[in-house]
């Protein structure tokens, strides 16, 4: 529409000039980025080494295994069994070598279990002749490998050893079967035993001998990792909550939903939290290991890695739950959360100093006695807790703070004697005073100018709701008396919520006690090198 003032021009662009794929750049797959795939797949690799060893080791050991078949010498002399060595080493090659040698020993153990009955049972059915002998083997598959195997795997207790329950199944079937048709399951079960016994040989040589992965370092590394984290995301946690910045409260379901993307920190803790079943599984797989590298010792502690653990995710909940308190919609005024920024700020640097210091022990394998460390992390817990008895009435809403300074902590008074909720007080207990019909409308006219020029003035930092004690002013066009209760209310619950804050601070500090325990049991129980400060 054109030639006219007040028309509005639109803009269609043609059918013919729409953004079309570039086909060059794309590979044949639906269109996806070749480059990007490539790309993708380079940071992949780069983020962990060890998955392309993993996978060249896999590669060489399925080589090896193989040219038992393709080199006609070897054929002869295994014949086609020696398959049963390929598909030993699909199975049983993992990443670490304790999960390798969990896997060959299900592994075996299985399949001779199966043989073994595959054999009785074989037997047996010889017996009965021609007629019921396909009757007995049908039954006993029913039966063996599939009901009574399927049901004894899912039992609690032998839940670990699942994998070999499932060999079972189908090498009980293999062998009772092909003994049925070749008439010698004797035979049979051999040829199946030394091609697996191959196949698993290879397996763990490969393994052991070509850049191993040992899952006992891999448990000992993850557990280092959680003690350095664990402190990170405290100290972080407490900078945050003490710095002079907004909390941007519109957005804060957004953070939710993103888990907080702009705190690494969180993430980690997150990731400590839920590291239950890593540590777990990899301590499984440390017990299947020889003694190798630092760790000696046999019959070394892993499951001592898995009760610290425990502890420190002990701890790590009250991390967490400062990271609730932190990004909540009711926030302690700042002036409030800088008059113990000293004590909050010394009591968070001992503890993760206390918690940096446990992991790096653990990391070098040595045992330390942390009695000054201990005392002087309780120094500074004790000292923030005194100050905040001390200190109590400024987290109430019954005290007036005064004017003169007669108050026992100078700084305190300082930072606290310019908050509206205290000019507030005063106006409310001088409306309850006076005679409520004669000046009630006088009064009414002072306050809500006065207070609603200082709330205009006030920065946002210095309140938990602005903008919901504002908004009557703005809305109402005046102020009643009955929103009063409702301002109290509100400053009482922004001034408990430095308490809660500091009394999960507190309560870190108090199972840091545990943890210091536990890691040292495991130092004795692993015979950590003893070293006194």
């Amino acid at each position: 529409m054109n030639g006219k003032k007040a028309s509005v021009e639109i803009d269609i662009p043609p059918p013919n000039k729409a953004k079309q794929p570039e086909d060059g750049n794309k590979s044949g797959f639906q269109g996806f980025p070749c480059k990007v795939w490539i790309w993708s797949a380079w940071e992949f690799c780069k983020d962990d080494v060890d998955r392309v060893i993993f996978s060249f080791k896999v590669g060489l050991a399925v080589l090896l295994v193989s040219l038992l078949i393709l080199l006609r010498g070897a054929y002869e002399i295994f014949g086609t069994n020696i398959i049963w060595s390929i598909i030993t080493v699909a199975i049983m090659f993992e990443y670490t070598v304790g999960e390798t040698f969990n896997r060959g020993f299900n592994r075996a153990i299985g399949s001779l279990l199966a043989a073994i009955l595959a054999i009785a049972v074989g037997q047996l059915a010889q017996l009965t002749g021609r007629i019921a002998e396909p009757i007995i083997i049908g039954l006993s598959i029913f039966l063996i490998a599939g009901a009574i195997s399927s049901f004894v795997k899912l039992w609690p207790s032998l839940v670990p050893y699942e994998h070999g329950f499932r060999v079972i199944i189908f090498t009980y079937c293999f062998i009772i079967v092909s003994g049925y048709r070749m008439g010698n399951p004797i035979r049979t079960s051999m040829d199946r035993l030394y091609s697996i016994a191959i196949g698993g040989f290879v397996a763990a040589f490969v393994n052991v001998l070509i850049f191993p992965m040992w899952a006992g370092e891999q448990l000992h590394e993850e557990l280092v990792n959680s003690f350095n984290s664990l402190a990170d995301s405290l100290e972080e946690c407490v900078k945050k909550y003490l710095e002079d910045e907004e909390l941007n409260q519109a957005e804060f379901s957004e953070k939710v939903m993103d888990e907080f993307p702009d705190e690494p920190a969180y993430g980690k803790c997150r990731t400590t939290l839920n590291s239950s079943a890593k540590l777990e599984s990899l301590a499984d797989a440390s017990k299947w290991e020889p003694p190798h590298g630092r760790f000696r010792n046999f019959f070394y502690p892993w499951s001592e890695y898995v009760k610290v653990g425990a502890v420190l995710r002990y701890c790590a909940y009250e991390v967490m739950a400062l990271h609730g308190v932190l990004h909540s919609e009711i926030q302690a005024p700042y002036n409030l959360r800088i008059a113990f920024q000293s004590e909050i700020q010394d009591a968070t640097n001992q503890a993760a100093e206390l918690v940096r210091s446990l992991g790096k022990d653990i990391w070098h394998m040595k045992r330390s006695l942390k009695t000054s460390l201990l005392n002087r992390v309780h120094s500074s817990t004790e000292r923030l807790q005194r100050v905040i008895d001390m200190h109590s009435y400024l987290l109430t809403t019954h005290y007036d703070l005064p004017d003169n300074s007669s108050n026992p902590l100078p700084k305190l008074s300082h930072v606290l004697s310019t908050t509206p909720y205290d000019f507030l007080d005063q106006q409310e207990d001088d409306v309850c005073s006076t005679n409520h019909e004669k000046s009630s409308n006088h009064l009414t006219q002072n306050l809500t100018g006065s207070y609603y020029e200082m709330m205009r003035k006030q920065s946002r930092r210095l309140n938990s709701w602005p903008s919901s004690e504002v908004e009557p002013f703005e809305k109402g066009g005046g102020f009643r008396i009955g929103i009063l209760p409702q301002m109290r209310a509100v400053k009482s619950t922004a001034a408990l919520s430095l308490t809660t804050f500091t009394s999960l601070l507190i309560e870190f500090v108090v199972r840091l006690d545990h943890l210091v325990e536990a890691v040292d049991e495991l130092s004795k129980m692993a015979k950590f090198k003893h070293e006194d400060l």
